[in-house]
């Protein structure tokens, strides 16, 4: 048995793995953080994941190999579930895949910067609702349009109300702007993060908006 434990073939995790669990709890997250790096640098992990911070509360980023692919305003358990359903169940804590992402969030809160230089992974949107947002992405820091407005960047002038979908069902909210896309009657509309934060994000930069 002690041969065995001292298999030269094994790893250093997989040793310290087959020692059987530690008493320290914090041996314990260390045995975890060096299992989760492995996994990381192995390629093991098809989505990276971490928590950021906004003024409104906290968001969920999530990246793969092809750039960001999910800001989400819903719990990580909620979250981590859409993107192992609709993407991958290989869905990791992995904060440096999206450090960038948390970076440029912090400097557009601070209003110290007005554009993202983000790749993209559009692997959650099809269709017209995937039309309609790369169309979104047109609309720069301060404007505002409308969803009939966006239809018709979008190339479908009557489709309105399925910009409207779109915008609710954006994956990526903040970084695709669609806290910029308001009713053509006036007033703030819908928004997935709650009407607040629409609020606060205008606010920030400065756009003006009909009142209703």
């Amino acid at each position: 048995m002690d041969a065995d434990r001292t298999d030269p073939r094994r790893s250093p995790l997989e040793e310290r793995l087959a020692a059987g669990p530690p008493g320290d709890p914090a041996d314990l997250d260390r045995v975890a953080e060096a299992a989760r790096r492995r996994a990381v640098a192995d390629g093991a992990v098809d989505v990276g994941w971490a928590e950021a911070e906004a003024p409104f509360g906290t968001v969920v980023v999530a990246g793969t190999a092809a750039g960001l692919v999910t800001l989400s305003f819903e719990d990580v358990d909620a979250t981590l579930e859409r993107l192992a359903t609709r993407l991958s169940p290989r869905v990791l804590a992995a904060p440096e895949w999206t450090d960038a992402v948390r970076r440029q969030l912090d400097e557009y809160f601070a209003g110290d910067r007005t554009e993202f230089d983000l790749r993209i992974d559009w692997a959650l949107s099809r269709g017209f609702r995937l039309d309609a947002l790369r169309a979104l992405t047109r609309v720069g820091y301060g404007e505002v349009v409308t969803y009939g407005e966006l239809a018709r960047s979008a190339g479908r002038p009557r489709a309105a109300r399925a910009v409207g979908s779109a915008m609710a069902t954006n994956p990526i909210p903040i970084v695709v702007p669609c806290h910029r896309v308001v009713p053509a009657a006036g007033g703030l509309g819908g928004y997935g993060g709650g009407v607040d934060a629409k609020r606060f994000l205008l606010s920030l930069e400065g756009a003006e908006v009909e009142p209703s």
